[in-house]
């Protein structure tokens, strides 16, 4: 199993310079994970960037994989990482899907670099 989080997501979507280490995972839906607030994430930055449309529209495509909601337990379990981890509560989130799932968690985030699980890439500058 896979979770890309919203870097990765923002990333693939912009077709950025580190877009295609994240397709292999966005593209094998049928072992992909969505922690809802990665929907969140990139709804807002897209909405800020792009306007309601394109952000709409990567909702939709994100929409139509297997969405991790926050329920009570995942909740007290990402608090508990992020304060063991010193992570910021977003990311004590999908670390925490990621765990609760099994999955490898793909990103670009420099707060996950080093973490048993993590797939990281070292952001790159757009061109």
């Amino acid at each position: 199993m896979n979770v890309v989080d919203s870097s990765g997501w923002l990333e693939y979507f912009a077709g950025g310079p580190q877009a295609d280490f994240f397709a292999h995972a966005i593209e094998s839906t049928d072992k992909l994970i969505l922690p809802s607030v990665c929907v969140a994430e990139v709804f807002k930055r897209v909405l800020q960037r792009r306007g309601e449309a394109d952000a709409l529209q990567a909702a939709a495509l994100m929409g139509q994989e297997r969405i991790v909601d926050l329920d009570f337990a995942l909740a007290l379990t990402a608090v508990k990482i992020g304060h063991e981890c010193r992570l910021p509560l977003a990311d004590g989130i999908v670390l925490a899907a990621a765990r609760a799932h099994g999955a490898t968690l793909w990103t670009q985030d420099a707060d996950f670099e080093g973490f048993d699980g993590v797939r990281f890439v070292k952001k790159k500058a757009a061109r």
